[in-house]
């Protein structure tokens, strides 16, 4: 299987990348007024707008660093409502990639509540690399708040509803 890795700060981090639609550089985002921490805004992607998350500030408080390194990772996320959204993971030193069989990885046996993306761990020469499930990477809130389906009034032809 072939992950895309990536660092929370000096902690590195695997991804499955079935579900990684395009890795582009850190794009400019627009920041969403309320918004809750992790929610890093909207981006332009293929003419349409798509929620990002700032993976560093969803796990750890803090914002990721802005590098050449830092992009923004492209995934195909399936809501708890059902639906497939387009979803930008913002993410440290996503540059590197890494074939492994899962079975590699083994189960840490810590599990942390707050957490419940975080998955196995591979060892290597450098030390671990944890796997993010990306299917518990957002919570309810978060889910119901960036997939939401909103309906707009329509609107007459001097623009008001």
């Amino acid at each position: 299987m072939l992950f895309l890795l990536f660092q929370m700060g000096n902690e590195r981090y695997a991804l499955d990348t079935r579900q990684v639609v395009e890795v582009v550089p850190l794009l400019e985002i627009k920041t969403l007024p309320q918004s809750p921490k992790g929610i890093a805004g909207i981006f332009n992607y293929r003419g349409k707008p798509v929620p990002a998350v700032d993976l560093c500030e969803l796990a750890m408080g803090k914002r990721a660093r802005e590098r050449l390194s830092t992009r923004i990772i492209i995934m195909n996320l399936r809501a708890e409502s059902g639906g497939e959204h387009l979803l930008g993971i913002i993410a440290e030193s996503a540059t590197e990639m890494l074939r492994k069989d899962p079975a590699e990885f083994v189960d840490s046996k810590l599990r942390i509540e707050a957490a419940p993306y975080l998955g196995p761990v591979f060892m290597d020469a450098n030390g671990a690399i944890q796997w993010i499930n990306e299917r518990h990477l957002l919570s309810h809130e978060i889910q119901n708040l960036i997939f939401a389906e909103t309906t707009y009034p329509k609107l007459n032809e001097h623009g008001t509803d």
